[in-house]
């Protein structure tokens, strides 16, 4: 006969999603422990099918170049040229090994910098999750009738989670990252929008290591988060959990198409 399982200790938990590494955007530790739906349009699958009509493309902020090494594995024919950014280092290191073998250079570039490109230099460029799109830059660097292809976080995304720690959010911080202003920024840095579709997405949470590691990776969230500056708040989650089930969040992301005018 089995000995009964004893449910894990907050302490346990609490150094289990500390130890995680954080690099790159690898999400697979996360399965068992935390959900999340996926939005409708499938990004990384239509990236690949953009990939194999373009003839110079750009990835902005790669992470750890998960997500194009998965569109460029699944396009009919690469691009003859594709480059990515990242500004974050262990990410260049990570999304460097990755990337190579596929032909793809990858620039250290700070996420807030000018693009280190030649005007008119790509037919798409793409980005899942830019931390804040740099209008004026991804104009330049677009040839004219290139394509900006890309799926952003939305306004107070994960915002159940982030209140629980810090507190209620101002309207006005919360919906920075609202579609209809970043649609706005676009149009004034000379974009055209041909596509602007929006999901809001369950999250799940089963444990409180899952919510250690989340916020661990997922920097801006909490942005001043450690274990020992949250540890009363990790615990209460961590009892609610316990009590109620898992914790109920929602993402919220936008797809993004534009396109330069010109030729």
């Amino acid at each position: 006969m089995e000995k009964p399982q004893h449910p894990r200790t907050f302490e346990d938990l609490v150094a289990e999603g500390t130890a995680v590494p954080t690099e790159g955007w690898d999400f697979s530790w996360f399965e068992g422990r935390a959900t999340e739906a996926r939005p409708s349009w499938g990004y990384a699958t239509s990236l690949a099918e953009r990939l194999s009509r373009a003839t110079a493309a750009l990835d902005i902020q790669t992470g750890g170049g998960e997500v194009l090494d998965f569109a460029l594995g699944r396009a009919v024919k690469a691009p003859p040229l594709t480059v990515a950014t990242e500004g974050w280092q262990p990410n260049v290191a990570k999304a460097t090994a990755l990337l190579r073998p596929r032909g793809v250079a990858v620039v250290a570039c700070p996420e807030d910098a000018p693009l280190p490109f030649a005007d008119d230099t790509f037919d798409l460029v793409g980005s899942r999750h830019p931390v804040s799109p740099h209008w004026s830059e991804i104009t330049r660097v677009l040839q004219p009738g290139g394509s900006y292809f890309a799926q952003h976080v939305g306004p107070r995304s994960v915002f159940e989670l982030v209140e629980h720690f810090l507190g209620p959010i101002p309207d006005e911080q919360g919906n920075a990252r609202h579609p209809d202003r970043e649609r706005a920024a676009a149009e004034a840095a000379g974009l055209d929008i041909v596509d602007l579709r929006a999901e809001r997405l369950r999250m799940e949470f089963h444990d409180i290591a899952a919510v250690v590691h989340f916020l661990r990776k997922v920097v801006w969230m909490v942005p001043d988060f450690t274990v020992e500056a949250y540890e009363p708040r990790l615990r209460a989650l961590h009892e609610r959990i316990q009590t109620h089930g898992p914790f109920v969040a929602h993402s919220t992301r936008h797809l993004f198409e534009a396109r330069k005018p010109g030729a």
